[in-house]
């Protein structure tokens, strides 16, 4: 489950940087930069769902943070 949300995780940074370099190269002229957005956005929200969804089915388990 690790790996899982760590290539979700990947994949998001990787949609933000294609639409820097699309922003960059094609100078907003394209939808391009929108498309990448939009794929990050996705992604983002499913990487959240998927996070609440395995805690309800107990595959991972929230630790907390200690208070000392």
């Amino acid at each position: 489950m690790k790996w899982v949300l760590v290539i979700a995780f990947l994949l998001i940074v990787g949609s933000l940087a294609s639409a820097m370099v699309f922003l960059i190269r094609d100078r907003g002229q394209t939808r391009n930069v929108v498309r990448a957005l939009a794929l990050r956005i996705g992604l983002s929200v499913l990487l959240f769902l998927t996070l609440l969804f395995s805690h309800w089915m107990g595959w991972i388990q929230s630790t907390g943070v200690p208070i000392q």
